[in-house]
């Protein structure tokens, strides 16, 4: 029996290396250009190329039929899904170019047109007596159990020149998705960039619906990028990382389909990449849910501490008063800004020296944000004044000496 460390260490026979190896390198490229896709956000319109594929598969296989007498033939079928995803990129450009419908309207009717040609199709063959007209079925869906060295190869060799592509016109396609108006301006050709772009989006989309399928093929390209996003603000690591993540995904996904025998690797691939997703949405260090509510807790915290320390600074001593007031006495204890005497607290010189500080704070801010000194400061307002540096007064405050000084 064939175990998921056989599989993992390339030990599970040559079949299953050929999914691996063809899956891993499907799901980088498909990394590394979903990048793009999502900065020029292009994420809708790669949704309704997975599905514009569709007739385009129907109509290769009917070509093929009429005139080499066999349908199942890959390179007409995927030539066939070329086309017709080309076809829905320009039907969307160009009822976008009439303006008479916003993009997201025009995207939704390419998709649910093209689609409903291609279902209209495959009930068609399905009447045939052709005896390879259920695989079909599998276009929609994927399947990767017949891949063979031909296949990983010709989406290795895809692939690759898709990253190569992109990465030879990173500085351009970077340019037109951050600011089209300045790419316009300097005289870049923007429709041949996007038309390119999205020309390299279909040719990955192409190989990979008969990995995960054209339902699911959109996830391979959108959710690394989105995945990466989470862990960098930097365009170059964002990329590399998307890559490394789609490979990834592609790699868990074949290896868990490869050892259940009921789990469609499209599937397995999709939750692959959505949990390599939820873990930077919770995790990480900069854009992590879990980590963005602790230091929005542990600011609050601190803001009500830094409260009590100036109510103890007023009263110059005090007792505590509930669970939640032994909290806070104890952390400004820890800090060296209060001090227990017996069942009594009071400041520190070092917390009568923050009293002042925060004073001087709370001044500086409400002037700088032209308050009166007697205004209550909201509670986000009043959140700011807790987290200004020493230097950061000096520099308001100097700031409002030469506003003064200016008639």
């Amino acid at each position: 029996m064939t175990t998921l460390t056989d599989i993992l260490f390339w030990q599970a026979g040559f079949n299953t290396s050929v999914v691996l190896i063809g899956c891993t390198l499907l799901g980088a490229s498909a990394g590394v250009v979903g990048c793009f896709a999502v900065l020029r956000q292009r994420s809708l319109v790669a949704d309704a190329i997975g599905h514009a594929t569709l007739p385009g598969v129907m109509l290769g296989y009917l070509l093929a039929l009429v005139i080499t007498g066999e349908g199942r033939r890959l390179p007409w079928l995927l030539g066939g899904a070329a086309v017709t995803g080309l076809l829905g990129v320009l039907a969307v450009q160009a009822i976008v170019a009439t303006r008479r419908l916003r993009e997201d309207a025009a995207i939704a009717a390419v998709l649910s047109i093209f689609f409903g040609v291609g279902v209209l199709l495959l009930s068609y063959i399905q009447t045939l007596s052709t005896p390879d007209r259920g695989g079909l079925t599998h276009f929609i869906l994927g399947q990767t159990a017949a891949m063979s060295r031909t296949d990983a190869l010709m989406i290795g060799v895809v692939g690759l020149a898709a990253m190569l592509v992109v990465i030879a016109l990173a500085k351009e396609l970077r340019l037109v998705a951050f600011d089209e108006s300045l790419a316009r301006a300097q005289g870049w050709p923007v429709l041949v960039l996007d038309v390119l772009l999205m020309a390299v989006i279909t040719a990955v989309m192409v190989v990979a619906i008969q990995v995960v399928g054209m339902l699911l093929v959109v996830a391979m390209l959108i959710i690394p990028p989105a995945a990466a996003r989470h862990w960098s603000d930097r365009f170059a690591p964002v990329v590399v990382l998307s890559g490394v993540l789609g490979g990834l995904a592609a790699y868990a996904g074949a290896a868990a389909s490869a050892v259940g025998e009921n789990i469609p690797i499209g599937a397995a691939i999709v939750l692959a990449s959505g949990v390599a997703f939820a873990l930077g949405l919770l995790l990480s260090p900069r854009r992590g849910v879990l980590l963005g509510a602790f230091r929005s807790a542990r600011l609050r915290f601190v803001v009500r501490a830094q409260h009590r320390l100036r109510h103890l600074h007023a009263s110059r001593h005090a007792r505590p008063d509930g669970f939640i007031d032994r909290l806070l006495l104890a952390w400004l204890v820890r800090q060296g800004l209060a001090r227990r005497t017996g069942s009594r607290y009071e400041t520190t010189a070092r917390g009568d020296e923050a009293c002042d500080l925060a004073k001087r704070a709370a001044r500086t801010w409400q002037s700088a944000v032209g308050l009166d000194q007697s205004v209550r400061l909201s509670p986000g307002a009043d959140a700011v004044e807790h987290v200004l540096s020493r230097e950061m007064i000096e520099r308001l405050e100097q700031d409002l000496r030469s506003r003064r000084k200016t008639p």
